[in-house]
């Protein structure tokens, strides 16, 4: 009779006989109530294995039977199987690294980069190669470059940065500028100072919460940010890295515009520009971002 531990009767188990040479082997499944029976087994040396569902398996100790001879098994106990749980653990750079891939194939409807926005509430940390990689990916990708082009045509109408002068050289010189400005501001903000301070460079998407709780959230991400290892902390990435790129802009504006005044006008402007873009992000990007993982929040 089989039984479990806890004293009942344990049916449809597979039972085997088996001779120890393992010349013969007889199968059959136990009954209602746990009992298997074997006829006209020949003379031998025998062992009985039992398995069933959820239980560990059980093997007899070996017995003789003679010629025409029954042998009667006593009361079998089945223990419960032991539950195995498996547990993969993967590097932190490995799932980071997926998580970037996702994230530069999104773009707000189909075309514009959203690389920065992360809708998964629990992103890995970035290494500090991947910031960089991340970066140059965002920084170079062709689609910006319409806005510079827009912008510098929008500063050649209204002869801002006169010293640049007009014509196509005076549109060349301010297109170089603006991309100068757009490129160096983003490695600043993105790879450099986020590498050095362990700060993330990404906005996370809230989501969830009423209107004035997500747009704080929002607008806040210009002076505060994520660390690598998941706290709150002061922006200073994106604050010195629109400093830093303003004050290179010193070198290629014209001598009449350089100073402090451009430097911080610049660092004001990508403050502002920083606020508007996670409105953007928090609001309406999402509906319209291509590429939205799943288990982002809702």
């Amino acid at each position: 009779m089989l039984l479990d531990s806890s004293g009942a009767t344990v049916r449809d188990a597979k039972v085997s006989l088996t001779s120890l040479d393992g010349s013969r082997r007889r199968t059959l499944t136990s009954g209602a109530n746990g009992e298997f029976t074997f006829k006209k087994m020949a003379s031998g040396s025998y062992v009985v294995i039992v398995e069933a569902t959820g239980l560990e398996p059980f093997t007899s100790a070996e017995f003789v039977l003679g010629a025409q001879e029954s042998y009667q098994m006593p009361r079998i106990i089945l223990s419960v199987a032991a539950l195995v749980t498996q547990v993969t653990v993967r590097p932190t750079e490995e799932i980071a690294a997926e998580q970037i891939k996702a994230e530069e194939k999104q773009r707000i409807i189909g075309l514009i980069p959203n690389f920065y926005t992360s809708y998964i509430h629990d992103a890995a940390p970035l290494t500090a190669k991947q910031k960089f990689s991340l970066a140059t990916h965002d920084t170079f990708d062709p689609v910006p470059l319409i806005g510079i082009a827009i912008t510098a045509g929008i500063e050649q109408a209204n002869n801002s940065f006169a010293g640049y002068g007009q014509g196509a050289a005076g549109y060349a010189k301010r297109y170089a500028a603006r991309f100068v400005d757009g490129r160096t501001s983003d490695f600043f903000s993105h790879a450099v100072f986020p590498s050095l301070l362990h700060q993330d460079p990404r906005y996370y998407y809230q989501g969830t919460g009423s209107f004035k709780s997500r747009l704080f959230h929002a607008m806040s991400f210009a002076f505060v940010t994520r660390s690598d290892s998941g706290h709150t902390v002061p922006n200073y990435s994106y604050l010195l890295g629109d400093l830093a790129s303003g004050g290179l802009s010193n070198l290629y504006y014209p001598r009449a515009d350089r100073g402090a005044k451009l430097v911080f006008t610049n660092a004001a402007v990508g403050i502002a520009g920083r606020m508007g873009a996670s409105i953007i992000r928090e609001f309406f990007s999402k509906r319209l971002t291509t590429n939205v993982p799943d288990d982002g929040k809702p």
